[in-house]
């Protein structure tokens, strides 16, 4: 890949797409382009269509989604399967017509069926049916990963799906309202330990088993995607490693340095019982993940006291 090629980053003030965009200029590129929500609504057809033929990208990578937790799923289902298909397919089809080679599109582990065998590999995608708190996003996605393949399959472009599991790190969402549980949670508890080591109340058991990948090391994969030519459509993107919800919780809680106590609210829903990806695929052409979960927890934390001030509810594009 030419380090002067222009690389279309969508979604790139957001937690994954600021990743990517650091680990592209650390790598030396330096025709990246982005655009923020209010300058381009990817949710407009007409839009998008004439930033794409303007800007004329050499590559593109969608890191753009609406996205959210178990909450704000439950709560604007409407909102997640549309705006996220409005987005990718906008991005997808202009990326096709404008004759762009290399595109990157960015999903989640919840694509895969609520009961898939453990660990999740890519041939289990429509194999059965889906968590339904979440099943609105993932609709969405598996429509962008067929989309992708769709293009690959029939014009033979190099049009790549990186589905990652849990991601969180630096840039993260701390609104209660509409964050994933590991930030939730470092909110929580440094709230908590602010307001004399307050007890806090989790959502569900804390049996459920997790996967979770620092977005540094998401973004990584990323640009492999970019650089090499995949042999394939669809890849896993994890640590190959889980713990349970009550395991991470305690791990915050020492890096935070909470002191309280923790209590389970069992009448709110746990979700997925167990998901854990299969990474292997991509393991055996390259990648592999460079940073461990307590000092990704210890890393975002400390981000997360640099920047609190300025945090406000996010919403991407």
């Amino acid at each position: 890949m030419n380090k002067e090629a222009k690389i279309y980053i969508a979604g790139h003030r957001g937690m994954v797409g600021s990743a990517i965009w650091r680990a592209l200029q650390a790598k030396g590129y330096t025709n990246l382009v982005g655009q923020t929500s209010k300058e381009l609504d990817l949710r407009d057809q007409k839009s998008v269509t004439d930033f794409i033929t303007k800007e004329k990208p050499d590559c593109m990578i969608n890191a753009a989604a609406k996205v959210g937790g178990i909450l704000a799923n439950n709560n604007y289902p409407y909102q997640f399967i549309m705006e996220n298909l409005q987005i990718q397919n906008n991005l997808i089809d202009q990326a096709h017509k404008q004759g762009i080679s290399k595109f990157i599109f960015l999903g989640s582990s919840c694509i895969y069926p609520k009961f898939a065998p453990q660990p999740l590999k890519e041939e289990y995608l429509l194999t059965d049916s889906l968590e339904p708190t979440n099943e609105w996003y993932a609709i969405a996605k598996i429509a962008g990963v067929k989309a992708c393949e769709a293009i690959r399959k029939q014009y033979q472009k190099d049009f790549v799906s990186l589905m990652p599991t849990n991601l969180y790190g630096t840039h993260d969402n701390f609104d209660l309202k509409t964050s994933h549980v590991l930030p939730a949670m470092i909110r929580k508890f440094h709230d908590a330990k602010e307001n004399g080591h307050s007890t806090v109340t989790l959502w569900g058991s804390g049996t459920p088993m997790r996967e979770f990948l620092f977005v540094d090391d998401m973004a990584a994969s990323v640009v492999f995607a970019l650089e090499n030519t995949l042999p394939d459509h669809l890849y896993n993107v994890g640590t190959g490693s889980d713990l349970t919800i009550k395991d991470l919780a305690e791990l915050i809680q020492k890096a935070v340095g909470h002191q309280g106590n923790i209590e389970w609210d069992a009448s709110k829903p746990d979700g997925t019982p167990k998901k854990l990806m299969d990474s292997s695929k991509l393991n055996k052409i390259g990648w592999q993940p460079d940073v461990s979960l307590e000092e990704g927890i210890a890393k975002t934390y400390d981000w997360f006291l640099k920047n609190q001030q300025s945090f406000k509810e996010v919403q991407i594009n």
